[in-house]
């Protein structure tokens, strides 16, 4: 063989063996990249090709109040699954169209999933029990094995509506926590999810549930809340009659919170929503306003309506406090010795600070008075004056202490930061700062200082959330209430406490005053002044009414914060004690003696009490007239009988001392009825005198039980309704005078 003829044979084979060596190595590498670097995604995707996947919904945990009365609940639905791969043409038909009757589905789109290559196709989420019971009554009629499907899955419920739902927050199509205590608390609520697992045959087709595995899911775990289910019902019955009586055009919030533990045992903002129903807006103005809408602007007005009811206005609004926030600089004045309950001040009306003539409330001042009397007159220029003897490092040392710089940290979603000015701040700043505008803080904040003023200068955490339980009721986790820091001393909380008693019984916050229960209270009423500016100071001003309170002066349990944003005016002002005292007032007088506040008369209270109608009933006329007239109670007599059949007021009710007890005695008689006259914007004695004089007993609420300047300014049942004589009528007064 010629040389240069085994060259080319050696070049060839060098070649060919070059080639086969790459070759290896590639398919080496491809091994190596396939089993060691990639193995575990390709192992994955190989199982994903021949298995299905299906999450099966957990039981969301319960939510109870803090007698354990259920307040969030899941109960059981159903998802319905069709199953193509069981359904022939002899069946289609026949199933299909009993699904569309029932679920009130489309028949035709129902015949096409119907041909699908898999055994599990959803073709309804969330079907009550009654409408499950039909589809198994049809498919037990017609004999239908396989072909659909029920699968277990759970719905949210909340068994009293509208009732804390600020609180509660809802829950969306999935069972996720949306909002409130639901969001807040969503990875504890929500559980594990089990799985469906389903097997696939060669060419990706799903196999029959012979070839399925089920995982089930973990129950999630429940909250048991420091709200009270009846507190929460007074709190709200007399927020929203606020709200109604004051025209309040921003919505209200009012909270009630244990000053000891920081506990919230009622928390409420109305308007309100449903969370069985929350994308539906619950306030029928707000829904025309947004129905006269079109396209992008009603879409974007109606999400700003639906957060806008959404929103906790007790944790999400910042506003300034006014006058309540005198509390606070009341307490760093005494706590730094500047200043003592008998410490002169004097006030015409106005106080200077750098050129600034800033006024009081009161045209013309209160004239000379001591700091307690400055703080039952609510008077700006005494605090201007506190204020200045702080100076603003003091001041800021304190508001700092108190926790207005600093989210409270209460467990709900959304809370805001305050808006305040630093150490830093200027004269003007202080000045007005000292008697609670030109800052901005959130209700909550409010209400946990008011409770360090009452508890002896303890900052306690706000929560409401007591406990975590699991499936069997064990306690997974307690709520730690561990005070944060003491703020001012048990004695400058003693004497502040008094001061504030004297306030709400003869002062300007006398229209939160409760007979028997030794209310510390102020009241607050703050111009929003940044809304106003931005205006251009046009148009109507607005307003912020609140009171501020606890219970009792001597030995505080309760604190309650009640606050209207932009009432209408009453009587062409707007006061926080005419519009916030009264319902605090009303809430209070039936959340204290339910919590077990022991009520402590003193005589002048009780000379004024109500008493209890005594029981005459089946006795004849003199006798009855005996007994009433013992109990000090005037009696009127209808009818030509010689025994009692009715009487009005009823065995056992309230009815004034001196008041009138009328008796029926005949058939006839029992139909006797009076009208109601109007009773609102009297003083006391002419409201007696209107009210006698049309046959009728009132049962009297309010400041006409501390002082002699009291209107009526509501009555219980409307002018001009017909009911029987003797019926009782509560009429609410409020002092004109306690304008702060």
């Amino acid at each position: 063989m010629a040389k240069g003829t085994t060259i080319r044979m050696w070049r060839r084979t060098a070649f060919l063996l070059a080639i086969l060596i790459i070759g290896f190595a590639v398919v080496v590498g491809s091994l190596f990249r396939l089993q060691l670097v990639q193995g575990e995604e390709m192992q994955t995707r190989a199982v994903d090709q021949y298995l299905k996947d299906t999450s099966i919904s957990a039981k969301r945990g319960t939510i109870y109040d803090c007698n354990m009365k259920v307040l969030a609940k899941s109960a059981g639905v159903w998802k319905v699954v069709l199953e193509p791969n069981y359904i022939t043409d002899d069946n289609r038909e026949l199933i299909c169209n009993g699904l569309s009757q029932i679920l009130g589905l489309d028949k035709a789109d129902l015949i096409e999933r119907s041909k699908k290559k898999t055994y599990y196709d959803v073709v309804q989420n969330k079907v009550e029990t009654d409408v499950k019971d039909q589809i198994v009554a049809f498919k037990e009629e017609n004999e239908i094995t396989n072909g659909i499907r029920l699968i277990p899955d759970y719905k949210r419920y909340y068994p009293y509506g509208k009732f804390a739902s600020s609180v509660l927050g809802f829950t969306g199509s999935d069972n996720q926590g949306l909002a409130g205590i639901e969001a807040q608390y969503d990875s504890e609520l929500t559980g594990v999810p089990g799985r469906l697992v389903t097997a696939k045959n060669a060419v990706g087709t799903d196999m029959p549930f012979d070839y399925e595995q089920m995982v089930d899911a973990q129950n999630g775990h429940s909250l048991v809340l420091t709200i009270d289910e009846v507190v929460q019902h007074f709190l709200e019955k007399y927020l929203e009659e606020g709200v109604a009586n004051s025209g309040t055009r921003n919505r209200a919030c009012g909270i009630v919170m244990d000053v000891n533990t920081g506990a919230i045992l009622g928390m409420a903002v109305k308007g309100d929503f449903d969370p069985n129903d929350p994308f539906t807006l619950s306030d029928p103005k707000e829904q025309a306003a947004v129905d006269a809408l079109q396209g992008e602007e009603r879409t974007k007005a109606l999400n700003e309506a639906r957060q806008k009811q959404w929103r906790n206005k007790c944790v999400s609004d910042t506003y300034y406090p006014g006058s309540v926030f005198k509390m606070v600089t009341a307490s760093m004045g005494l706590e730094e010795g500047i200043i003592s309950e008998n410490t002169s001040f004097s006030c015409p009306g106005y106080y200077v600070v750098a050129d600034r003539r800033i006024s009081c409330w009161k045209s013309g001042g209160h004239g000379s008075e001591t700091f307690a009397q400055g703080l039952c007159n609510s008077c700006n220029p005494v605090f201007i004056q506190v204020g200045e003897k702080l100076g603003p490092e003091t001041f800021f040392k304190y508001f700092e202490a108190f926790g207005f710089t600093q989210k409270t940290g209460i467990d709900l979603p959304g809370e805001s930061r305050s808006i305040y000015y630093d150490e830093t701040m200027g004269p003007v700043e202080l000045a007005t700062e000292s008697f609670g505008q030109n800052f901005s803080i959130t209700p909550i904040q409010m209400i946990t200082a008011a409770a360090a003023v009452a508890n002896g200068g303890y900052l306690v955490q706000p929560h409401v959330v007591a406990q975590v339980i699991d499936d069997e009721g064990n306690i997974v986790r307690t709520t730690d209430t561990t005070v944060k820091r003491q703020v001012i001393s048990n004695e400058t909380s003693r004497r502040v406490s008094a001061m504030l008693q004297e306030t709400a019984t003869t002062g300007t916050a006398k229209n939160g005053y409760i007979a028997g229960y030794r209310v510390a209270g102020k009241t607050g009423t703050s111009e929003k002044i940044a809304e106003w500016v931005a205006q251009g100071k046009q148009g109507e001003k607005k307003y912020i009414a609140s009171y501020c309170g606890y219970a009792p002066a001597d030995d505080p349990q309760v604190a309650m914060l009640v606050f209207f944003d932009e009432p209408l005016p009453q009587g062409g002002q707007v006061f926080g004690s005419a519009i916030a005292g009264p319902p605090f007032a009303k809430a209070m007088s039936e959340i204290l003696p339910y919590l077990g506040v022991e009520a402590k008369y003193t005589e002048e209270e009780l000379a004024k009490l109500d008493t209890s109608t005594p029981d005459v009933l089946g006795k004849n006329v003199q006798e009855a007239q005996n007994t009433l007239q013992s109990a000090e109670l005037d009696v009127k007599v209808y009818g030509q009988g010689e025994t009692v059949l009715s009487q009005v007021p009823e065995p056992g009710k309230s009815i004034p001392k001196s008041g009138c007890v009328v008796l029926f005695t005949d058939e006839e008689s029992t139909s006797q009825t009076v009208t109601v006259p109007n009773l609102v914007g009297l003083t006391l004695s002419q409201a007696n005198s209107v009210a006698a004089n049309a046959g009728i007993n009132i049962s009297i609420s309010g400041a006409a039980l501390t002082g002699n300047n009291a209107v009526s300014n509501l009555q219980s049942i409307p002018e001009g309704s017909q009911v029987p004589p003797g019926t009782m009528v509560t009429v609410d007064f409020v002092e004109l005078d306690s304008v702060e």
